[in-house]
């Protein structure tokens, strides 16, 4: 049995070394979320997927419980946001754009952000389709969520009462040659640039870079009502809207 404030062989033995090899060379994530496989991420629990029976024809069929929604045109955006979930959410984009592309597409957001790749890749699919997206932040829109929230379709973005949103300038690790290093500089401080523009071309309200890239020194929490006075959402949903669409196809 060891001694309470004696570090174990094992702890001790991580040294920086043993740190830095958990860095993915050349990855840009937008936050300071642990990477998958690290021993410092914390463990996930399997949570089952409800699955919706439907009754059609005299038989039945079965969807689990986000797939019944996409049938609904709702995808869903939810925890890190990394390669895998970047495909998932633009692969449902372009399906749900060739379904319909003149009717709207609901993305709700909860997510703590994520790689900068994996983002970028979901923005631009939102503004290259055609389909309106629509995006509604409940729980949290922190670091690259707030983008996705922001680049929303103008006057579809919402949140809800009890939301999150952070805002932060990109964060990344790179070690390696010093030239290889500077590079990698040069390269973080390009893309934090070409987040300040998304931002200010999506805002409601004028900010000028320079404002926006003071806000993003730090990490910045706001509620809903300071995110509606920034100009990143359009408007704070106590209860659900109806879909315009519908009712006039009813």
């Amino acid at each position: 049995m060891q001694r309470l404030g004696k570090a174990s062989p094992a702890a001790s033995s991580i040294g920086l070394g043993s740190v830095l090899k958990l860095i993915r060379p050349g990855s840009r994530p937008f936050s300071g979320l642990p990477r998958p496989g690290s021993p410092y991420a914390p463990p996930k629990a399997w949570v089952p997927t409800p699955l919706v029976t439907e009754t059609v024809g005299g038989g039945w069929r079965q969807h689990d419980i986000f797939s019944r929604l996409l049938m609904e045109r709702i995808i869903f955006l939810t925890g890190p946001v990394d390669d895998t979930v970047s495909s998932s959410v633009k692969a449902q984009l372009i399906y749900l754009e060739a379904e319909a592309p003149e009717k709207p597409i609901h993305l709700y957001i909860d997510t703590p952000g994520g790689s900068v790749n994996a983002g970028l890749s979901i923005y631009d699919t939102m503004t290259y389709i055609s389909s309106p997206v629509t995006t509604t932040c409940i729980g949290q829109a922190a670091s690259m969520g707030s983008l996705l929230l922001c680049g929303g379709a103008p006057k579809k973005r919402f949140c809800l009462p009890n939301s999150s949103i952070m805002i932060h300038q990109p964060s990344g690790g790179y070690y390696g040659q010093a030239s290889d290093i500077a590079i990698h500089a040069k390269e973080i401080l390009r893309v934090r640039e070409r987040l300040n523009e998304i931002y200010q071309r999506h805002l409601t309200k004028p900010h000028s870079l320079e404002e926006i890239e003071r806000l993003m020194e730090r990490d910045k929490f706001m509620g809903p009502e300071e995110a509606l006075e920034m100009g990143i959402v359009d408007e704070i949903l106590t209860k659900r809207i109806k879909d315009e669409d519908a009712e006039k196809e009813k």
